[in-house]
């Protein structure tokens, strides 16, 4: 049953806490890979439905990342991943939240051909978020290495705040904000994972894509989770506007699940 715990080790937690990261081996099981796949391959092919396609074929950030957020609330099979309470829980032992709910999913794929690095960057600063409480679990499709578009991690640069967004496009140098001048770039650790495992990443942790240099896409699923009680601070961001929330208003309701 896909909703079964999972226990983390007491390892695990501290390497989390201790770096900003941490990789948890088998999440799936060789099943739920093929079924996860499956509705994967689906919804990215789907046109309309709730979910927001961020990027079009030929567009400067599709080569970057071909991305559909919010797969969730347009596929069955994805909520049935997405809305699982194992992730969220898993989110909970690491980050020691009381409570944790959903603020968006994405399908992140990274395309054969014209790929291009996705560049240093940390995600809180994207999220219209008051408190920077938020991390996400980003979830291996196909085995990942520098071939074809795995992560890499500075370690402890979730300590480094209030740095800007980076343009994807045509990036920053994320090292050269005056903040970041002593993380060490060359500390960052290559992370490779055979499909079916993953990492969970705290929102402010620096991190890089490699280019995808195979002939196939890299499929992975992103799931960002925010500690139960965290507020919106009125910046733009897809998965909030349109919704009537007031400044320093919490993020909850249908769309914000608590889920573990």
């Amino acid at each position: 049953m896909l909703d079964s715990g999972i226990e983390v080790t007491e390892e695990h937690i501290r390497y989390y806490r201790e770096n900003g990261f941490v990789q948890v081996d088998n999440i799936l099981s060789p099943a739920e890979l093929e079924e996860l796949r499956e509705a994967l391959d689906e919804v990215m092919g789907a046109d309309g439905g709730r979910s927001l396609q961020t990027s079009s074929e030929g567009s400067g950030y599709y080569r970057v990342l071909n991305q559909r957020v919010n797969t969730w609330r347009d596929h069955g099979g994805m909520a049935r991943f997405v809305l699982s309470s194992r992730f969220a829980d898993v989110a909970r032992q690491l980050s020691g939240y009381n409570g944790v709910r959903l603020f968006h999913d994405h399908a992140l794929f990274k395309m054969p051909g014209d790929s291009k690095p996705t560049a240093w960057h940390q995600d809180w600063p994207y999220w219209p978020m008051n408190e920077a409480r938020a991390m996400s679990i980003w979830i291996a499709l196909d085995d990942v290495d520098e071939r074809n578009g795995c992560m890499m991690f500075v370690p402890k640069s979730q300590r480094i705040r209030n740095l800007r967004t980076i343009d994807l496009v045509d990036p920053q140098d994320l090292f050269a904000d005056e903040g970041a001048k002593e993380v060490d770039r060359n500390s960052a650790a290559i992370v490779k994972m055979k499909a079916g495992s993953c990492t969970f990443h705290d929102g402010l942790t620096f991190h890089y894509a490699h280019a995808n240099t195979t002939e196939r896409p890299r499929r992975a699923l992103a799931i960002v989770f925010m500690e139960d009680g965290t507020t919106y601070s009125g910046a733009g961001h897809a998965c909030t506007d349109g919704l009537g929330l007031a400044s320093g208003e919490a993020l909850k309701g249908g769309l914000f699940p608590k889920l573990a």
